[in-house]
């Protein structure tokens, strides 16, 4: 069993930064991601990252976001950098099912509560 807690959404204005942070509790020698849903939509990829920090992006936060882990603190970021409107949505801290980093959701098996970030125009 793992358990991931979410932090560091907020409001922003476009431009802006923010960190999100994810504490993670129990087995978590895995792929780690991030994914996020805005309103109306599915939930979608944004960022994973393996055990040895082997990372993956979607297109369009690449140059802009950075997923990041510290396994001693057993803890995974998403800094996040020039903020869109468009990047506005829940994000989610996801546990993948082996080390490799994954893009589909169901290569995950636990998820945390998630966090909002909205960014304004």
């Amino acid at each position: 069993q793992v358990q991931l807690v979410e932090s560091g959404g907020g409001l922003v204005q476009a431009g802006g930064s923010l960190r999100l942070s994810c504490a993670a509790s129990g087995r978590t020698f895995s792929n780690m991601g991030w994914f996020r849903q805005a309103p109306g939509k599915e939930r979608e990829f944004v960022a994973a990252i393996s055990w040895s920090a082997s990372t993956y992006y979607t297109d369009s936060v690449k140059g802009r976001f950075t997923i990041s882990r510290d396994n001693a603190k057993n803890t995974v970021y998403l800094q996040m950098n020039s903020l869109k409107p468009e990047d506005t949505g829940v994000y989610y801290c996801a546990h993948g099912r082996d080390s490799a980093p994954k893009s589909r959701i169901r290569d995950y098996d636990f998820w945390g509560q998630g966090t909002q970030v909205t960014v304004s125009s």
